[in-house]
This record gives structure tokens, C-alpha cells and sequence, in this order.
């Protein structure tokens, strides 16, 4: 993995800070303290690509819909194709989850 050369306390403390927030509205709070407008988009947008590229959108319709370069694109799916898998867990969380919500309703 890339990011073991960044691995250690300062960010183990970030990912359990990210992990202690309870609900969609303190992760609003918490990364507007913690990232720039841009940097949250950022974020945003790479998942975004992830879930329209698993579902077989192409470049062109992936670019025009969500501002995304073809290199922005194009590392994404080098993630989900040789990655370690992370894209598709969180999307397949957020589907079942959603699921699970609408069978509630």
C-alpha cells in the first residue's frame, strides 16, 4: 500500500478521529474544520468517479458529469482495478445501507 510510508501516530490519530464521528452531519462539521472547500470536492468527486466507473460510464460521460480530468480519472480505475479494494467496500456499504433505509420506509 502507498500510504504505509505515511503510516504512523499522527495519522493513525486522524483515522480514529474519522472513525469516532457518529453521523453524516459531524462528518459535515469535521471536515469543514479539517480540509478546504476544494480538497472535500476532491475527495468527493474520486468517489463519485469510483461509483460511475464500476457501474460502466465512460470517460466522456465521467468527465461531463462530474469536472473530473481523464487523469483524475484514470487513477481511480487503476484503484479499483489493482487497488486494494476500498472503493468497492465503501460503495457497497453505502448501497447496502441505502438499501437496508428504504426497506425500513
Amino acid at each position: 500500500m502507498q500510504i504505509d510510508k505515511l503510516r504512523g501516530r499522527e495519522l493513525d490519530q486522524l483515522f480514529k478521529a474519522i472513525l469516532s464521528l457518529r453521523d453524516v452531519e459531524e462528518c459535515y462539521r469535521f471536515f469543514d474544520d479539517l480540509c478546504t472547500v476544494n480538497e472535500i470536492q476532491a475527495l468527493a468527486q474520486r468517489l463519485e468517479v469510483a461509483r460511475m466507473l464500476r457501474e460502466g460510464y465512460t470517460y466522456h460521460k465521467i468527465e461531463t458529469e462530474t469536472g473530473a480530468s481523464t487523469a483524475t480519472i484514470s487513477r481511480v480505475k487503476r484503484c479499483l482495478n489493482y487497488g486494494n479494494d476500498a472503493y468497492a467496500m465503501a460503495l457497497d456499504r453505502i448501497k447496502e445501507e441505502e438499501h437496508e433505509t428504504a426497506n425500513e420506509a
